[in-house]
């Protein structure tokens, strides 16, 4: 009896966690910062770190060969480094922010073009409501590109060289999402489901930390591991693509789909079909022939 009270106290603790939770991590007179910020933050410095690890290991012999003698030294590699990660991260909020508007709301950005730039409403800091992956996805690979093309460095083997540290920021990015109350899961049955507070009725999938499990954790293990295979060079970008792409629709069954959107033909989700997009762009980098020298 002791033992089944105890695990009854336990389920209702773990079921009840999220209702407990402060999205704000401190307060600074009037600002607030959030702990969804902070995981961002987090994220970012997780890769420049996983990288800078790498460098350190020498594992950047095949940029360095096939970049036009571009890196001298180790702090040139360094420095291009954090160089591109700013350009990434931002790259990626304006990518997430129009991929926003054009795949999950257009109709009411159309109507409310102001939103898209302003973040007040009625005399209130509300911030930016509303990013993309896909589009954040789209804007990182532009802003990579012309990046890339400008310090004259070959594209697929920094690729190769960038993407394994990938993942890791998710991880911190779908605990963010946790610690934010947000994109919560569908209602179950399973004592597995948490009570969120834009839902406190109902048991839901904590959907945020299956995704971090799988797009962080898992896709982190299985491209660490491939990262030195001869036969993975040039091809990370399409592997990434795959792995990404596979794991994101199997997570979004767990998710609630977006309430502007729903189900699409009562099954997928908009996130699955853009997801599949994905992952067929994936098997088609990996059958392109690699680019010359």
């Amino acid at each position: 009896m002791i033992v089944i009270s105890y695990f009854t106290i336990m389920i209702s603790w773990y079921q009840n966690f999220p209702l407990s939770m402060d999205p704000i991590a401190f307060t600074v007179g009037s600002f607030s910062v959030r702990w969804y910020a902070l995981s961002y933050i987090t994220a970012f410095l997780v890769i420049y770190l996983v990288l800078m690890w790498r460098v350190k290991k020498e594992e950047t012999k095949n940029i360095t060969k096939i970049s036009n003698d571009k890196f001298q030294n180790r702090k040139e590699i360094q420095n291009t480094i954090l160089d591109f990660l700013l350009v990434a991260f931002f790259a990626a909020l304006i990518g997430g922010r129009i991929g926003y508007i054009l795949f999950y709301n257009f109709s009411y950005f159309l109507s409310h073009p102001l939103s898209i730039i302003w973040p007040f409403e009625n005399g209130s800091f509300v911030g930016f409501y509303g990013m993309s992956y896909h589009g954040g996805l789209i804007g990182i690979l532009i802003g990579s590109w012309l990046f890339l093309r400008w310090k004259k460095i070959n594209f697929r083997a920094w690729a190769d060289f960038v993407i394994p540290a990938v993942p890791l920021g998710y991880f911190f990015g779908r605990v963010g999402n946790f610690l934010n109350g947000e994109l919560y899961g569908r209602i179950t049955n399973s004592p597995w489901g948490m009570y969120f507070t834009g839902d406190q009725t109902s048991l839901r999938w904590p959907s945020q930390l299956i995704e971090a499990f799988l797009e962080g954790i898992a896709l982190f293990a299985f491209l660490w591991l491939m990262r030195k295979k001869e036969t993975m060079k040039g091809k990370m970008l399409g592997v990434y693509f795959i792995g990404y792409g596979s794991l994101r629709i199997f997570g979004e069954f767990f998710r609630e789909p977006d309430p502007q959107i729903g189900l699409i033909f009562n099954f997928c989700t908009l996130g699955q079909i853009l997801s599949l997009i994905m992952v067929l762009a994936g098997f088609l980098i990996l059958l392109s022939k690699k680019p010359k020298k």
